[in-house]
Order: C-alpha cells, then structure tokens, then sequence
C-alpha cells in the first residue's frame, strides 16, 4: 500500500554467508539504500534487522525476518527491504511472505513499485521469477565448474565453491560492466515507449551485440533490463 509521511520503518538486510555478515561485505549498499528510500519517502526508520542466512528453506531459515515482521505488526510499522532478492530467490516463498504476512513491504530498489495493486504485484512476481531463474543459473554454472575441476585431478575439498567464487563474481561484474555501457540506450528506449520486442529489434538493427557476440531476443532485452534497473538503483 501507499505509504503517508512520516510511516515509521523497518529494514530487513540479509547476506548469504557468515563470512559476508562478518566483514560487512554488501550489508553497507543494502544499508544506503534503505535510507536514501525512506528518506525520499518522508518516512523513519525506527529498527533494523540483519539476517545471516543459514541454507535452511523457508521461514526456518529466516529467523531475523520472522523478528522483523513480528515487530512491524506489534508496531504498525511498514518492512524495507534493499533489494528484492534479499527477500528470497525462491518465487514461491517471496508470494507466501507478501501475502500472508500482514505487513506493509516495500522494496527500495523498485521505489515506484506499489505491491497492494495488480501492476505492482505482476512487476514484483515478474522480478523474483528472474531473480529465482538467476540463482539457478549460478547454481548450475557452480556445479558445472566444479565437476570440471575435478575431472581435471583437482581437489576441492570442502572449500570448493568458495575456490569458484572468485570466477563467478568476475562474470557478475563484467555482466554489470555491460549493462552500464548501454544503460542510456536502453533508458532511451524505455523513454520512446519501444515494448521490449521493439527493443530487441532495434537493438539488433544498430549492430549492438549480445554480451556473447548473437542477435537480440525478448527474453535476453528481459535479463538486460533487470540488471539496468539493477544498477541505476543503486547509483542514484
């Protein structure tokens, strides 16, 4: 639902590993995110919880979250979250905890966004659907790599995925470093009205290549323009 001035708020923040809770490593941007949304929102921020996630499905897994809808009912507060994926990745437990939760949630990523109405929810189940598909993506790419490594003689031990890391997040950053490079491209696509097909076509009638060096599709025109909202969010 709308938020009035001076809605009090709280914000959830989660990392997926004790080693980021620890050093902090992406609970800062979440941090400013938050405050930049409540801030442009008249709202206050009253408390905050940070959530280490244990790998456990469900609410189970989330007992920071169950603290922070629990106080915003008792409180009449409305829940902030940085960014929708630190909701969940998990399509089907991102629809159980917006519709049974009985709070007011709001995403500061997606500021423009309201839940309570149909366009709002479309948008919202639109883009959990790819966060779901994007984890799935790193998932199978992770298993991948290390099936690779160990066909090659290499030991991973109990280490491995963390070993891979580095790899994955290099490919996350570069697939952000092209998203920037045609972030006003697309901004002015999206100012024109072009519907996402009309994006693709045009895009593939400049000579703009996929990151893979192909022709554009409605479903890759998708991913960009996720990772471009992404990323325009977090710099403004």
């Amino acid at each position: 639902m709308q938020q009035e001035r001076n809605t009090p708020y709280v914000s959830y923040l989660r990392v997926s590993t004790q080693k980021q809770g620890h050093s902090g490593l992406g609970l800062e941007a979440q941090q400013a995110t938050v405050v930049r949304y409540v801030q442009d929102h008249y709202g206050t921020l009253v408390q905050e919880f940070k959530e280490v996630e244990s790998g456990r499905k469900g609410m189970k897994g989330r007992p920071e979250l169950e603290k922070a809808l629990a106080f915003c009912r008792k409180h009449r507060c409305a829940l902030v979250i940085g960014k929708l994926d630190r909701l969940a990745r998990d399509v089907r437990f991102f629809l159980e905890v917006i519709d049974t939760c009985k709070v007011s949630i709001a995403f500061a990523d997606l500021p423009d966004v309201n839940p309570s109405t149909a366009e709002g929810r479309m948008v919202l189940v639109s883009m959990a659907n790819f966060a779901e598909f994007e984890a799935r993506r790193i998932s199978e790419r992770t298993k991948a790599a290390l099936a690779a490594a160990k066909a090659r003689g290499r030991v991973l031990g109990s280490k491995g995925i963390d070993n891979l890391r580095p790899n994955i997040e290099e490919r996350q950053q570069a697939a952000d470093a092209f998203a920037e490079r045609l972030r006003h491209t697309m901004h002015s696509m999206q100012d024109r009205g072009l519907s996402q097909r009309a994006m693709a076509a045009e895009l593939n009638q400049l000579g703009i290549k996929t990151p893979r060096g192909g022709q554009w599709s409605l479903y890759q025109v998708q991913r960009l323009l996720f990772r471009v909202n992404s990323l325009t969010t977090h710099t403004n």
